[in-house]
């Protein structure tokens, strides 16, 4: 059996379908079954099962997932060890990120990066915060970037930037008429009190993300009840609706959309901030590669530094 082919088994448990893994492994279905039909050969029991909804792991499948997971992370930090020998001139960081917030934050800083060092690749995982720190547990991840406070993981964090939930509204909607001025930092912005928009109608993302939770328990905080015409919809897609004229919605100031017609409404005239950090797998050998990504991404995104915890 191959690394490559502990790949495949788990992607198949993730994806729970052996069609959509293999989509996701850019091969045809028919070469991932007959990998997968091989591997069950040689093991000499079946690992999956089909179902109504897909298919599962059987109880070998859970002891093989568990093992190649741990393998396939052993692998990795040996190979990181090694590749350290060459001081940067090759290796590979696993970085996790929202796709929200990575569509902003971090093409940028890795453009910066891949000049600094053109021979470092930078593989990128999608998912919420929540999942991301459960992959840094797992050690599947080198390096993510999640949102403070973290249910699971109790070190190896550093504070990164102070990020802001704020109000979406187009240019003329009639929140305006609510918003009033105050000096943050030296800068004029504009805030309006929660209490002042019940009127309007809101847009907001899923409760199981950051800033749908975010944004409801900011309503329940004041004992607001919000007209929600929409309550299960994307970021992105949210601030769309709201950019054209069918509601308010929440956005973080980091991914502000510098449009024609985009206003942004600090929450209250403290505003409503979250902190955003740098973690590391706990217990991990931390490879070069993956520091120089953090130095990195400190100096383009940083503010303050960074803070352990």
């Amino acid at each position: 059996m191959e690394f490559r082919e502990l790949n495949y088994l788990i992607t198949i448990a993730e994806e729970r379908s052996i069609s959509k893994a293999a989509e996701k492994l850019f091969m045809a279905q028919s070469s991932l079954s007959q990998s997968l039909q091989s591997m069950e050969a040689e093991l000499g029991g079946k690992l999956f099962i089909r179902t109504s909804t897909g298919v599962r792991p059987t109880q070998a499948g859970e002891i093989m997932l568990e093992r190649a997971r741990k393998m396939l992370v052993d692998y990795r930090q040996v190979r990181d060890i090694i590749q350290d020998m060459e001081e940067l001139k090759a290796g590979q960081v696993e970085f996790g990120i929202s796709t929200f917030r990575g569509s902003y934050l971090l093409p940028g800083a890795l453009r910066s990066f891949k000049r600094l060092y053109p021979q470092i690749h930078v593989e990128i995982t999608e998912a919420n915060s929540m999942a991301l720190e459960q992959l840094l547990i797992e050690g599947q991840l080198d390096l993510g970037l999640v949102v403070l406070p973290l249910t699971k993981l109790k070190s190896d964090v550093r504070l990164l930037m102070r990020d802001e939930l704020v109000i979406t509204a187009e240019a003329d909607h009639p929140v305006l008429e609510c918003a009033r001025e105050t000096v943050r930092n030296g800068e004029t912005v504009l805030y309006v009190e929660l209490e002042d928009t019940m009127q309007f109608d809101y847009i907001l993302s899923d409760y199981d993300t950051i800033m749908g939770a975010m944004a409801r328990r900011e309503f329940a905080r004041r004992g607001l009840v919000p007209r929600v015409v929409n309550g299960n919809l994307t970021a992105p897609f949210a601030a769309a609706m709201a950019l054209a004229g069918l509601g308010l919605s929440f956005t973080y100031a980091s991914c502000r959309e510098p449009l024609k017609g985009a206003r942004y409404l600090s929450i209250g005239k403290e505003g409503v901030f979250l902190d955003l950090a740098l973690a590391s797998p706990p217990g991990h050998y931390r490879s070069k590669a993956a520091l120089a990504l953090e130095r990195q991404l400190i100096r383009v995104l940083g503010k303050g530094g960074g803070t352990g915890r």
